[in-house]
């Protein structure tokens, strides 16, 4: 019985990745080529893929992805340790990133706001650019309306359509679009 649990899990997995950093890198070609094609990383050379720290969390709790830090491989609740050490944020970007992903979108990290993400309609990547930038807030974290204007302002002038993602305390996500106000 713990062979055929252990032949699935090696079924399930496509990669090994090494923390380097806020990015964990895969090394192994045939790995990175099938990461790649899912949607996942950004290649370093022919050979290597470096994803997110939200992508491997989400590998990695989906048992498609093994880390190592350190020499030592790693599990879930301590993969979220470290990375919480490099990036404080780093939940709530998981929370959004795993809801997006269930809902069968492709997500990159995004260029607009320190914690925001490209997300490209269905089928669209790598055809087409990100239609959307979604933009977690944490429900009772007060986000001034100068940054959102600014976010806004970014996303427009990258003609992306800004989802701000208002994610309570419980994880679940409510989805606003924000555009422009102009009376004139």
């Amino acid at each position: 019985m713990a062979e055929e649990e252990e032949k699935q899990e090696e079924k399930v997995r496509e990669g090994q990745g090494n923390l380097e950093g806020k990015k964990v890198i895969i090394s192994s070609q045939s790995d990175a080529d099938s990461l790649a094609q899912s949607g996942y990383g950004v290649r370093v050379d022919k050979t290597k893929l470096a994803l997110t720290l939200p992508e491997a969390l989400y590998l990695l709790a989906e048992k498609r992805l093994k880390v190592v830090a350190e020499g030592v491989e790693v599990e879930f609740p301590e993969f979220l340790r470290i990375s919480r050490e490099a990036d404080p944020e780093i939940w709530a970007k998981y929370v959004l990133y795993r809801d997006l992903k269930s809902r069968g979108y492709v997500v990159r990290e995004g260029s607009i706001g320190a914690t925001g993400f490209r997300v490209y309609e269905r089928g669209a990547y790598p055809k087409k650019a990100a239609k959307y930038v979604v933009f977690p807030v944490w429900e009772g974290n007060p986000v001034s309306l100068s940054y959102l204007s600014e976010v806004l302002r970014s996303a427009e002038a990258a003609k992306k359509k800004l989802i701000i993602a208002v994610i309570d305390r419980h994880g679940e996500i409510v989805y606003y679009s924000l555009t422009q106000y102009n009376p004139y």
